[in-house]
């Protein structure tokens, strides 16, 4: 069998990141971005923390008070809410340019995405190589993002691999030297093994997968059952056959803008919203839908969100109704609009394929 090339793409530090390419100077102080919990206050937990807090031991998933007791001594530590919107739209401007990278384009979240470039890079590891840089020196250039590459034969491996130098990294593992890569990580390095598991590896005194490899597939399945007692048995032996496949039926697709001034004119506010249809417009074409709904969101000066949405009679793909739609919606809501709009979105949803093969690049 041909060997494939895959890439995992993962954004470094992501949300945190996103913070850093709007407001520059919060590169050099420790950020911490929370997910706070409608109790109020500190109450709430860290999504995402830049380097500079990693190394104060602020992690994802801590508690937010727990996190400004570390830092309570830097008085320049910033911590700020979650604004998944901007970086959605950070995310969907970067995923077009991996895709545009990619044979097959995987979209994974916000953050990561696989891609198979077997055809492109003729099946050559330095090709993969060379292509790997352009595509994060394109994502720097471009969008000011860092990011991390593994480059492998398959999907699990290439995990692996850009979890394995961060940030900025790349990391290629040929066929040949798998196991090898392998044999030193610890067991909770295979995805998909999780604290249970690994204690439970722990008191059979395996912490390596060098180690887990000496254990047979009878007494897996025993341990785990057949299904994850298989995949552990291929997996610490670097085989995985999944294929990288687009990712199908979106809930919706989007794209939001930051305005040049926040405004409650009709004129000022309808050219972006025309421009948005057009870009959306080209995703849709692309991708070969249609779509039923139609929606438009503010992001008020105040930093509260509102939407507004219309279910069309009929699906279309057409921009024209695309357009006439949501400048009706623009309009009926500037009626009652009291704040002034400081970030524009639209979006469509309840989605069909038009008559014909979709294309396999869809990635929302």
């Amino acid at each position: 069998m041909n060997s494939r090339v895959i890439f995992h793409i993962d954004f470094d530090y992501f949300y945190a990141q996103c913070e850093e390419i709007r407001r520059p100077e919060l590169k050099t102080r420790p950020v911490a971005v929370c997910v706070y919990s409608d109790r109020g206050g500190d109450s709430g937990a860290i999504a995402t923390a830049n380097y500079i807090a990693r190394k104060y031991g602020v992690k994802s998933g801590m508690p937010i008070k727990f996190a400004k007791k570390k830092l309570e001594e830097i008085p320049e530590a910033v911590f700020l809410p979650t604004d998944f919107d901007y970086y959605t739209e950070v995310s969907d401007n970067a995923m077009k340019i991996i895709r545009d990278h990619a044979d097959i384009f995987e979209y994974v979240g916000r953050d990561e995405a696989y891609l198979d470039v077997t055809k492109r890079t003729d099946q050559s590891f330095k090709n993969a190589s060379h292509l790997a840089q352009q595509l994060k020196n394109s994502l720097r250039t471009t969008m000011k993002l860092s990011s991390t590459i593994g480059v492998s034969s398959n999907k699990l491996i290439s995990k692996i691999a850009s979890g394995h130098r961060k940030p900025d990294g790349l990391t290629i593992i040929e066929p040949q030297d798998m196991e090898a890569f392998l044999d030193p990580l610890p067991v909770r390095t295979i995805p998909g093994i999780g604290k249970k598991t690994e204690e439970k590896f722990t008191e059979m005194k395996i912490e390596t997968i060098a180690q887990l490899r000496n254990i047979d597939v009878f007494t897996l399945n025993g341990l785990f059952g057949r299904k994850i007692g298989a995949y552990i048995y291929n997996a610490v032996r670097g085989i995985d056959d999944d294929p990288v496949s687009a990712r199908h039926d979106p809930i919706q697709y989007s794209r939001i803008i930051t305005l040049k001034q926040d405004s409650k004119d009709f004129q000022f506010l309808s050219e972006d919203l025309e421009r948005l249809c057009e870009d959306l417009h080209h995703t849709i074409i692309k991708d070969n839908i249609q779509f039923r709904s139609v929606g438009i969101q503010f992001v008020q000066s105040d930093l509260s969100n509102r939407t507004k949405s219309r279910t069309l009679r009929n699906p279309t793909s057409s921009l024209e109704e695309l357009r006439k739609t949501t400048l009706q919606l623009l309009k009926e809501s500037l009626e009652d609009q009291k704040l002034p709009i400081r970030r524009l979105g639209v979006r469509v949803s309840d989605f069909s394929e038009m008559a014909g093969q979709a294309d396999i690049t869809r990635f929302f």
